[in-house]
């Protein structure tokens, strides 16, 4: 079985009892450098003592004179700009990390509404940017969030709330399992499959062809 990381984002800090769970018995922890003091402050609360992360990924500056010169050996400094820090962080643990199979984003939405849409559209983009690329979701204090490349059966409980995007208006995809079918939806905007719910413990998506969804569940 392989192993978990976790990826701590700028955004809000989880306060609930499952995303700080999956943070507590990740086995490596990769923070963005803004989200470095936030990680900090809240350290204690999650694990009972300090749990330093394995490395800090961005441009650095973000981060005060005095917290890089702390936490120098932490922090793995990348200034090009054509990514963002959640998908350095990602890249990190996918090159280096080699026995991860799992990957949770925690801190990835919140804070600012431009931040949230991004990074929630990357877990998409992450599906075709890393070759045999580890399962990611990204975990808040509201819901999960993970892509979806192909058909497939989601276990995610009866009655939980279930919304389905997609960037490619070509794609249909039929459903079972949800209050209200997607066969018909034409994927043109992004509220088109939202607020729906689950009817059965197991959605099933039927793609019309291989492509990208983002899938949230409440």
């Amino acid at each position: 079985m392989g192993k978990t990381a976790a990826v701590i984002g700028q955004g809000e800090f989880p306060k609930k009892e499952y995303p700080r769970y999956l943070l507590k018995t990740a086995d490596y922890v990769v923070c963005c450098d803004g989200a470095l003091e936030k990680y900090l402050r809240n350290m204690a609360a999650v694990f009972g003592g300090e749990r330093m992360p394995d490395a800090v990924i961005g441009d650095m500056d973000s981060l005060k004179p005095s917290v890089r010169k702390k936490y120098t050996g932490l922090l793995i400094r990348e200034e090009e700009q054509e990514h963002n820090d959640q998908t350095k962080a990602v890249r990190y643990v996918v090159r280096n990390f080699s026995d991860v199979s799992d990957i949770v984003i925690l801190g990835g939405t919140g804070a600012r509404e431009d931040h949230t849409i991004g990074n929630l559209s990357l877990l998409m983009e992450y599906t075709r940017m890393f070759e045999n690329c580890p399962h990611i979701e990204m975990v808040s204090d509201y819901s999960t969030a993970f892509a979806v490349t192909d058909s497939t059966d989601i276990p995610c409980g009866e009655g939980r709330k279930f919304s389905l995007f997609s960037p490619d208006n070509s794609l249909r995809i039929k459903s079972e399992g949800l209050q209200w079918k997607t066969d018909g939806v034409v994927f043109d905007n992004w509220w088109k499959a939202t607020l729906n719910r689950a009817t059965e413990d197991t959605v099933h998506l039927e793609f019309s062809h291989k492509s990208m969804a983002l899938v949230i569940i409440d």
